[in-house]
């Protein structure tokens, strides 16, 4: 038989009002989870026009009607998608590039798992989807502002890690690899290239960049206190 003195705490508990909020929110958390998860790659394959909410909703074993409480449209759905894989994406990036012993082989790394991804171009179309649908577009700045400092941390944990010398801050070297991996990979999705391809012309254009500035090129320490250069590693 159960004592009722060590029973009682779990049913006080079991039906506290801040415990059943909370279930509920996780949930609520679980549930936009599997929609996402189903959405995904069914927009991927078909496309916004292609994809029927109630195809999501038997993908994900849900209610359509779920999908409008919790995303209120289809539209809104597709670009949440389109961000949430941007951002696994970055992790990704991140995560290859981790064993890199040099700037070179760190954007390497950086480029190779860009360019096997369709993520950058199913985040594309959501950026166009919000030029028609302007309240849509607060969440696609906050997932670019997220790229940016996500990548500009990265990357500085990389160069203190290393001790690496490095030609330009962090945030602007997040900046720069991200806009040219969206202009390389839209321009070589609509040529067809091959993602070899894609990432022999993302090296190409970066290495370009890092040339610009001639032999000073050499990676120097961006720091207010140290303006001095070194030729320990190549960009």
């Amino acid at each position: 038989m159960v004592d009722k003195a060590v029973q009682q705490p779990f049913e006080v508990v079991a039906g506290d009002p801040k415990h059943v909020a909370r279930a509920t929110r996780s949930a609520g958390r679980k549930m936009r989870s599997l929609l996402l998860d189903a959405a995904s790659p069914l927009f991927r394959e078909r496309g916004l026009s292609g994809t029927a909410i109630t195809d999501i909703a038997a993908a994900a074993g849900a209610f359509p009607s779920q999908i409008t409480y919790y995303f209120r449209t289809k539209e809104a759905l597709f670009v949440e998608c389109a961000c949430r894989d941007l951002l696994y994406l970055a992790r990704a990036t991140e995560q290859a590039a981790l064993k890199a012993r040099s700037p070179r082989e760190y954007t390497h790394a950086l480029a190779e798992t860009v360019t096997a991804s369709d993520s950058i171009a199913f985040f594309a179309e959501a950026l166009t989807l919000t030029r028609r649908r302007q309240d849509l577009a607060p969440l696609v700045e906050r997932t670019i502002e997220r790229l940016h400092s996500e990548g500009a941390r990265a990357y500085a944990g990389q160069v203190v890690r290393h001790g690496w010398r490095s030609l330009r801050a962090p945030d602007e070297s997040s900046r720069r690899f991200w806009a040219v991996a969206v202009g390389v990979i839209l321009e070589g999705y609509a040529m067809g290239r091959s993602p070899d391809e894609l990432c022999a012309e993302m090296l190409r254009v970066l290495g370009e960049q890092a040339k610009s500035t001639g032999d000073a090129a050499r990676l120097r320490v961006v720091d207010d206190r140290d303006g001095s250069t070194s030729s320990d590693q190549e960009s």
